[in-house]
């Protein structure tokens, strides 16, 4: 099968290229902005550098494939309260690019690979496919909008499109930005450990490979115009899981600092993923503190992945969003 992957040279992305470029052929799009990286595809996989925006390019590049999987997005909720339209851009305007390359070009397959966060906050229980949409941030507004817009091509035109949404991932090649290899990367260097609030956040924790696994499965046997929850196996706080990685890193609490909440942060998020179970027999394998520990070993023992990253522009950011500065150059 002729895979199209756009967005893969980040961190779910890159993840799932490696579950099945030996299987299938497979072209990555992306336009490579801070979070994409050349170095975490494979070497054998064929990366265009260019934007799903870009009618043109992708219209070509969609010419004769199998299958678009669209991994593209800008993903951090606390960069789109600084500045919402690069969010817009990509999951809405990209997202229709894609739609209409797919339907002209005539592609089988397309799969949008969405967040849970679509959904907003759940105080009790968990959220199902039924759930109506409910976002509280531009990153979560902007992701509905492009999943409404699959749903809206799979019934005016037909098109066989599903949609993933998936838990908090975690796992290696992660940007520091996010919660666990910001506060790893800090634990190993010795900075402290930015926690947003009173840190008692939940998050339905779901190991990268997990989630990957379910795509594909999604992709290959998912209902046309369905859209498929993966959620992760275990919940947690965000304090707890600070400490975990504190405790993994051989640290002590004394590097935890609480800094000011993040402008509408959302409580609770949970996922049911019954249907998926149900129809795909999907289920995760890696227990939380499992995948953490791999988490961690893999940061530990891949220093040349991430040092540039933290002497980069995401020092100057890091800096602007919580005003103190990394230490090391």
């Amino acid at each position: 099968m002729r895979l199209l992957v756009t967005g893969a040279a980040g961190f779910i992305g890159s993840t799932y290229v490696h579950l099945v470029h030996g299987e299938h052929e497979v072209t990555v799009l992306d336009k490579l902005t801070y979070a994409g990286r050349r170095e975490n595809l494979p070497d054998d996989v064929e990366l265009v550098v260019g934007a799903i925006e870009d009618r043109d390019l992708v219209l070509q590049l969609a010419d004769g494939v199998d299958a678009v999987v669209n991994f593209a997005a800008e993903s951090h909720v606390d960069r789109s309260i600084a500045d919402q339209e690069a969010f817009a851009r990509t999951h809405v305007i990209g997202t229709g690019v894609l739609l209409d390359a797919v339907r002209e070009r005539g592609v089988p397959r397309y799969l949008q690979v969405s967040t849970d966060e679509v959904y907003g906050s759940i105080a009790e229980g968990s959220f199902t496919e039924s759930s109506p949409l409910d976002p509280s941030s531009p990153y979560s507004a902007t992701k509905a909008a492009g999943d409404l817009l699959v749903s809206a091509h799979a019934h005016t035109f037909g098109i066989e499109a599903v949609i993933c949404r998936g838990s908090n991932n975690y796992g290696p090649r992660q940007h520091p930005e996010k919660l666990i290899p910001l506060c790893l990367l800090n634990a190993l260097s010795g900075d402290a450990l930015p926690v947003y609030g009173d840190g008692r956040q939940i998050r339905n924790w779901l190991y990268v490979d997990d989630f990957c696994r379910a795509i594909h499965t999604v992709l290959l046997g998912g209902r046309p115009g369905e859209a498929y929850n993966v959620g992760g196996p275990d919940e947690c706080e965000n304090i707890e899981v600070v400490h975990r990685i504190l405790e993994l890193a051989g640290r002590d609490e004394s590097l935890i600092e609480y800094v000011r909440d993040r402008p509408g942060h959302d409580r609770r998020y949970s996922l049911a993923s019954d249907k998926l179970r149900s129809e795909l027999a999907w289920e995760p394998t890696v227990r939380f503190d499992e995948g953490l520990r791999r988490t961690v070993d893999w940061y530990r023992d891949n220093e040349d992945w991430w040092a540039p990253i933290r002497s980069g522009e995401y020092r100057a950011y890091y800096e602007r969003q919580y005003g103190r500065a990394l230490s090391g150059s």
